[in-house]
């Protein structure tokens, strides 16, 4: 299992950085799939939890009543509140950029959209119940925000391509092969029922190919191509050397 990705990290990232990879390099992993998001059921779009993390530190907007909850978010460099939050991102008060995600109760879903749905939409911000961003409790919210660094979300690109950073070069081999086998049966178990970029009936459903291309390049790396058999979850060689 590990001799086949590792060959894959090792030509993409060198263990020593020459004098242009002054840096700890992401790894990031583009999944093609036969999927076409304008058809109903094969937009996919969700979130999962990577056993390692990115190794990036994660900012988050946190919308919630809970006094506790705000005190305790903002002192671990979230940006948290009710009400004064939300007026401080419509007056432009707040840098969006520094934030990766936006999480809030059930409460403040309806306040956000009235007011912020224009300024957090196009950045990614917008609390959604498909990202798990959205909770119904305060305790949920707080549990889940704890899990942040962890947690990576994900959304088909209109040519079907899923794009997911898998970690970081500094990460031993194994916390990249457990990330990465994390990612690909997350990528299976959303396989929708029926699916394919084709018009007619004999390039779609069931019996077509799901799994088209995958990819892993790092920051300053081209792309390496990874044989579709290791990725595969229902493959026996999934996550294995092809023989």
């Amino acid at each position: 299992m590990v001799s086949h990705f590792t060959a894959v990290f090792c030509c993409n990232v060198p263990q020593e950085s020459g004098p242009y990879r002054n840096l700890d390099e992401t790894i990031e992993l583009a999944i093609n799939l036969n999927l076409d998001p304008r058809k109903p059921g094969q937009a996919l779009r969700g979130s999962l939890r990577l056993p390692h993390g990115t190794g990036k530190s994660v900012k988050c907007l946190v919308f919630t009543s809970d006094a506790d909850i705000v005190a305790k978010a903002n002192s671990q460099g979230h940006m948290a509140g009710g009400d004064d939050l939300l007026q401080q991102i419509s007056k432009g008060e707040v840098l969006l950029d520094k934030y990766t995600r936006a999480l809030a109760t059930q409460e403040w879903i309806s306040p956000i959209q009235k007011s912020l749905a224009r300024v957090l939409g196009p950045r990614g911000l917008m609390p959604n119940p498909k990202t798990n961003t959205v909770f119904e409790t305060p305790a949920d919210l707080w549990e889940t925000l704890q899990e942040q660094s962890n947690t990576i979300t994900y959304r088909t690109e209109s040519d079907g391509i899923l794009h997911f950073p898998v970690g970081k070069a500094s990460f031993a081999s194994e916390q990249l092969l457990e990330n990465l086998q994390a990612i690909f049966q997350t990528v299976q178990d959303v396989k929708p029922e029926n699916y394919g970029k084709g018009k007619k009936k004999k390039t779609m459903g069931k019996n077509v190919k799901y799994w088209l291309r995958a990819s892993l390049s790092a920051t300053q790396g081209k792309g390496i191509r990874v044989d579709l058999r290791t990725v595969d979850p229902t493959s026996p060689f999934f996550m294995r050397e092809p023989e």
